[in-house]
């Protein structure tokens, strides 16, 4: 009997097949043509707009279905191409589109609600100085599959910028400058109290909020870890260097003696943590003066224990009913926890993020940093400069490296080594019109605000290791503009790691040239363009100007000049007014290590032209009047 029935109604199946067959057939064909035709628009550099024409309902389901999707299309020629398989699909506004009213980007709940995922939602806010900081955070998220975040910007070109590029965005109202404020400032803490403001303003929606700064960078999804501590108020980062635990647990909160770090916290819309959101706010508007996060802090501890239980890492905090976590830091890393500790690296941990603090050279070398790590995102024009790169191995003696204490005269006679070797290359990107990569900096001791043994007891700072750029070199200044004729022509940098960096084109990677540095009249070593074997170029060392010129004018277009050494590469300009004004800008290029046991001042400025003072020594200024750098 059950056959027969099968058997009678099998016209029925088929016609009902044939219905669902044709409909996907029409659907896949819709869809594709939409992704195709988005997907070569010239204006969109990642898929994202929290603008559409669509019905909102629908573009929300979109927005939270199709985070992990990829799709592989043949790009138009206009079209960045960079990562786009790992993209989330979805629109992005045609360029015949008008831009919309600034009322339709204000912040409410209906807009949070189109971004939001499993009731989270991650923000992050800047001005225009921050646009290329915002685009490094998004594309970072947007490479994890994670699409439940909003930018809010304070101003309004900011906001045109993004929603022209497809991110999310929502109109603070803050009308800021569009400059970069500097840390301190009474614009930085203006944004600041933004921030609070913000926070205020997202709580009563009922989501929970990821608030970012935009100087840190996403390596990993942390909705999953978060999601770990559902009792948890507020989790929040620190600026602890001397790691508590040895896992990812939260830190041992009776353990961690450094500030909580408001760069990235979590807050759970509970009535402890809108309270607490409101008190913040309060102060701060009460009294300019208060950092923000000094304001916050300062609430938090004002009740701080016992532990909400033996297991979690939870603290019962601010008026006792708050429930507090403090993230690891070697996981969810500060400045100093991954660019000079490597600490996730020495305990085989996976970092979830780091936070460009303990840092110097300002924003510069907040991005300088990042691109040390290949975590910034620049346009394709950054891996690929006028003129091509010059770069060089550097030469370090061991001993220099490994042998003796690791003190301040031994750090100083490393760093010193180094920095001729730098000289060196900076004169000779100079003459061939090229943009220097920078070596590899290594350091014996570490550099800090304020005055310390050379590496912090208890941290796990190796001896030596390699350091940041700005931890000797002022980053900003080489970066910085000069006036030709009195500094002598612009010397453009890169970071050490942009040679391998996957963004590098081919065409640079293609188009090298080793020069290995020899000793005249020995075979094949002769200043001539001719003494190539394969694709070594055999050089003398001690060259001057003329001899550079007339050899490397004929690889004018190759990309990439390496040389197997600074070591007695270059003696000098031809002319004294070339040399005193490429001295007059390479001495401003130095900055100070900090800072020495009893003594005041105790920093100790670093010399670009240590080698020419015989009697010189690495000691902090005598006198206030000693107290300047060595220009």
């Amino acid at each position: 009997m059950a056959c027969e029935e099968v058997a009678n109604s099998r016209p029925l199946f088929l016609t009902i097949y044939t219905v669902v067959i044709v409909g996907i057939v029409f659907s896949s064909f819709y869809i594709f043509s939409a992704l195709y035709s988005s997907s070569t628009n010239p204006a969109a550099w990642s898929s994202f707009s929290p603008h559409t024409n669509d019905d909102p309902h629908l573009t929300d389901k979109i927005l939270n279905s199709s985070h992990s999707a990829t799709v592989h299309v043949a790009p138009s020629p206009s079209q960045e191409t960079q990562h786009v398989s790992t993209r989330p699909i979805l629109n992005v506004p045609p360029v015949s589109k008008k831009m919309p009213p600034l009322k339709s980007f204000r912040l409410t709940k209906k807009l949070v609600q189109q971004r939001v995922k499993d009731n989270i939602i991650i923000v992050t806010f800047g001005n225009y100085a921050f646009m290329d900081f915002i685009l490094t955070w998004v594309k970072q998220l947007n490479d994890l599959g994670v699409s439940n975040y909003l930018v809010g910007a304070m101003d309004t070109e900011l906001l045109e910028a993004l929603y022209w590029k497809g991110v999310p965005v929502f109109d603070m109202g803050s009308h800021m400058s569009t400059v970069d404020v500097g840390w301190g400032s009474p614009t930085f803490h203006k944004m600041g109290r933004e921030k609070v403001i913000l926070i205020n303003s997202i709580l009563p929606f009922g989501y929970e909020l990821l608030m970012c700064d935009t100087d840190m960078v996403w390596l990993k999804n942390p909705l999953p870890y978060l999601a770990r501590y559902p009792e948890a108020d507020v989790l929040t980062s620190s600026d602890q260097v001397i790691p508590t635990v040895v896992d990812d647990r939260l830190e041992v909160w009776q353990e961690v003696g450094a500030a909580y770090n408001i760069g990235i916290f979590h807050w759970r819309p509970t009535e402890s943590a809108k309270k607490l959101a409101k008190e913040w706010i309060e102060l701060l508007l009460a009294d300019d003066k208060i950092w923000d996060q000094n304001g916050f802090n300062d609430i938090v501890h004002r009740q701080l224990g016992p532990s909400v239980d033996e297991d979690s890492g939870l603290v019962y905090a601010y008026d006792g009913n708050l429930k507090l976590g403090i993230l690891p830091s070697s996981i969810f890393c500060s400045g100093h926890t991954y660019f000079v500790q490597a600490m996730y690296q020495q305990l085989r941990l996976e970092p979830y993020a780091v936070h460009t603090t303990f840092q110097y050279a300002g924003t510069e070398g907040k991005r300088h940093r990042l691109r040390e790590a290949m975590l910034f995102r620049d346009p394709p024009e950054y891996y690929n400069p006028p003129g091509g790169f010059l770069s060089f191995k550097p030469s370090i003696p061991k001993s220099l490296l490994l042998n003796g204490n690791h003190t301040i005269e031994s750090h100083f006679t490393l760093i010193n080594y180094q920095i001729k070797q730098i000289r060196a290359a900076l004169a000779i990107a100079s003459l061939l019109k090229r943009t220097l990569v920078m070596p590899p900096l290594w350091c014996r001791i570490d550099r800090l605000w304020f005055p310390h043994p050379g590496v912090l007891e208890g941290s796990m700072t190796r001896q030596p290791f390699l350091c940041p750029l700005d931890h000797v070199f002022e980053v900003n200044v080489m970066l910085k503009e000069l006036p030709e004729e009195e500094f002598g022509p612009g010397i453009d940098i890169r970071e050490y790691s942009i040679l391998d960096n996957p963004s590098l084109p081919s065409e640079v990677k293609n188009s090298w040239l080793d020069v290995q540095l020899c000793k005249e009249g020995t075979q094949d070593c002769n200043a001539s363009n001719n003494s190539t074997v394969g694709k070594v170029l055999k050089f003398p060392k001690h060259s001057n100007e003329e001899t550079f010129i007339k050899v490397f004018s004929s690889f004018k277009d190759v990309k990439v000049i390496q040389f197997s050494s600074m070591q007695d590469a270059f003696t000098g300009f031809m002319d004294k007014e070339s040399e005193d004004r490429f001295r007059k800008r390479v001495k401003h290029y130095t900055g100070i290590w900090c800072c020495v046991l009893d003594h005041n001042p105790g920093h100790i400025y670093y010399d670009m032209y240590w080698d020419e003072k015989p009697e010189w020594k690495p000691i902090p200024p005598q006198t206030s009047a000693d107290d300047h750098p060595p220009w």
